[in-house]
């Protein structure tokens, strides 16, 4: 029984290195601030260039070690080159099976409801991702300032108070999904979407032009806190982009 024991952990052990080695390794170079991947025709900004179908995957605007120690080098790598990935071969797919390659993505989300559950879940998995990348930086957080910081104060009393809702939103989803900062009616707004959906989709129960968004799925933290999400958010809250959520919440507005 002991000798069956340390040949499996053996095998998962190499099982690990193997799959380590296979994932890329050639990170993208840091760059400034990029336009969400979804602001752009289907396809721009890609990484893969050998995708069937409209969509690819974004580059990272920085190397997948740049977000340490808050965010870990393998969590990036299986991060955007598998999870990510997985949406964007999903989503060719299932477009492709919907002869609804020429709609954009963004048209995706905004229309999920008449789509199938395929493209719903892997349009919101890309569209997320998208953005979500482009939402941080390395030597980012501390507090926003101008117009954003202001709508933030005026809304929610002060950064700390706005902090801490937000915090509330991606610790109290249950399960799998986002945690959002929006602009919806011209104001600021906070709430939460399970899976991968996102408040630009007319089937959301929370609506808003997302400007912040938060990945609380529990593959965007657990090789490093494990089912520590509390101490996953607190992290983020270090590599936030806040020129990023600057460009964001003038668009909306």
């Amino acid at each position: 029984m002991n000798k069956l024991s340390d040949n499996r952990r053996d095998f998962l052990k190499k099982l690990a290195v193997l799959t380590i080695a296979g994932l890329k390794v050639s990170a993208a170079k840091s760059t400034d601030i990029i336009e969400p991947v979804y602001r752009e025709r289907p396809g721009a900004g890609a990484m893969n260039n050998d995708a069937t179908g409209p969509f690819t995957l974004p580059a990272l605007p920085y190397a997948y070690e740049a977000l340490e120690p808050h965010i870990d080098k393998m969590t990036m790598q299986i991060h955007h080159d598998k999870h990510h990935q997985a949406y964007v071969d999903n989503l060719n797919k299932a477009v492709t099976e919907a002869k609804a390659t020429d709609v954009s993505l963004e048209d995706l989300c905004k229309n999920a409801s008449k789509y199938s559950k395929a493209i719903r879940n892997n349009a919101g998995g890309h569209y997320n991702h998208s953005m979500f990348w482009t939402l941080m930086k390395q030597g980012g957080g501390g507090e926003p300032t101008g117009a954003v910081a202001d709508a933030i104060k005026s809304t929610f009393g002060s950064f700390d108070d706005f902090k801490t809702k937000f915090n509330e939103a991606g610790k109290t989803r249950f399960g799998s999904g986002w945690a959002w900062l929006v602009v919806n009616n011209g104001k600021l707004d906070i709430g939460s979407t399970p899976n991968q959906d996102n408040p630009i989709m007319d089937l959301s129960d929370f609506k808003g032009t997302p400007i912040l968004g938060l990945d609380v799925w529990e593959h965007a933290y657990y090789l490093k806190y494990q089912n520590k999400r509390p101490d996953y958010i607190t992290a983020w809250w270090n590599l936030v982009n806040w020129d990023t959520v600057a460009k964001l919440y003038a668009t909306a507005k």
